[in-house]
């Protein structure tokens, strides 16, 4: 029987049922203390596999208020009732979807959840990784196995030679306008092709990252032990040639509101605020691309910029990008989603716009219902500070 990567990663076909052991899940503070209450209200008193859990708190680094504080709290008085070494405490932590891949945690053919949305982030590792929700994550940490209705696959060939300035944050803005937020409704979104061959192992992450914003189930980038089988079955095919890909910008409110940066400029969009960071382009990477354009400017908006985790933040240290990020008065903050989901480090108010490298510019994303977000890569986004407005003009 021929098969796609995940229907391997599964081991089912195509809509059968299936019941899996899940070889790791991902919690942090959020979603992760309701399940602790859902154990607790049954009596279950252990977790399946301390081994096989990482903790890592990170949407509200350190805590903003006295009910964050109380989930932190929570959740470190169960890691250590249940004996969970995984644990990323403050000092040590970093955005979830960033740490756990740095600290080599994720293997090709593992199956993995996390409660949380873009836990997907993972297949770019060529495993099976997607969210779930609280109730399912109680279940996994008390059973260690979970039930999945395998996907069907949609599979994406990229080619081309892209122009220097397009990264694959631009890629996946492209697809997502092409099918829209629902054109991988509980599919796997597999994605092969030249351009992904060439692509370092950041920017697969930033792609898989995106894919639940088209509904996907999960993202699945192949190596050379973990491939689809030649003439196996896709729902659909697409090719794309991005040779003549510009810089995309998604408008508010949908990810799949991308247009070309040539049009973001001629609508000349001033910003109040710009934020580098996020589990999507936080990353050593991402930051060093803004950098470098940032380097003996001055930002005329507010910039913030939240390195995705402790290490990628001693790294700027050390080479002296967080340097380069003051003198053009940006403000550097300790790793945490922040902003993104508009917890705090950079809330907006009411009119105010920002240019984001996050995942998401729904209503009401990062702050105020009648403010505005706008995605585009770290590039952009650095270019767009130092302008005052979305522009690449500066480059």
């Amino acid at each position: 029987m021929k098969r796609t990567i995940t229907e391997k990663l599964l081991r089912g076909k195509a809509g059968q049922l299936v019941e899996r052991e899940i070889d790791l899940i991902v919690c942090h503070e959020v979603t992760t203390p309701p399940a602790i209450k859902m154990l607790k209200k049954k009596g279950i008193k252990k977790v399946w596999n301390p081994e096989k859990i990482v903790v890592c708190p990170d949407h509200f680094v350190p805590s903003k208020d006295i009910e964050t504080a109380q989930l932190v709290k929570e959740l470190e008085d169960w890691v250590r009732k249940q004996k969970i070494k995984k644990y990323f405490r403050l000092g040590e932590h970093g955005i979830c979807h960033a740490l756990v891949p740095e600290k080599g945690l994720i293997k090709a053919g593992m199956i993995v959840v996390g409660a949380d949305s873009h836990t997907c982030t993972y297949g770019a590792l060529s495993c099976f990784a997607t969210g779930i929700g609280s109730t399912e994550a109680a279940y996994v940490l008390a059973k260690g196995k979970l039930w999945f209705q395998v996907p069907e696959t949609i599979r994406f060939n990229i080619k081309g030679h892209l122009r220097k300035e397009v990264t694959a944050k631009d890629i996946i803005l492209a697809i997502l306008k092409k099918i829209g937020v629902d054109g991988a409704h509980y599919k796997a979104m597999e994605f092969g092709g030249e351009v992904i061959e060439k692509m370092e192992e950041e920017g697969k992450l930033t792609i898989c990252n995106m894919v639940v914003e088209a509904g996907a189930k999960n993202g699945v980038i192949e190596n050379k032990e973990w491939f689809s089988d030649r003439d196996c079955h896709y729902q659909k095919i697409y090719n794309f040639n991005f040779s003549h890909l510009e810089p995309m910008v998604a408008y508010p409110y949908l990810p799949s509101n991308g247009v070309p940066i040539s049009k973001a400029e001629k609508d000349n969009i001033k910003l109040d605020q710009v934020f580098i960071g996020s589990c999507t382009n936080g990353r050593y990477s991402d930051l060093k691309i803004a950098a470098e354009i940032l380097k003996g400017r001055k930002v005329k908006c507010r910039t913030i910029i939240i390195p995705a985790t402790t290490e990628i933040y001693k790294k700027c240290l050390r080479e002296r990008l967080i340097e380069i990020f003051i003198n053009a008065d940006c403000v550097v903050s300790t790793p945490s989603c922040g902003p993104c989901l508009g917890g705090h480090l950079g809330v907006l108010a009411r009119g105010e716009r920002c240019l984001s490298t996050s995942n998401r510019n729904f209503v009401g994303r990062m702050g105020h219902p009648q403010s505005e977000v706008y995605l585009a890569s770290p590039l952009i986004a650095a270019a767009s500070a130092v302008a005052g407005k979305i522009s690449m003009k500066i480059l």
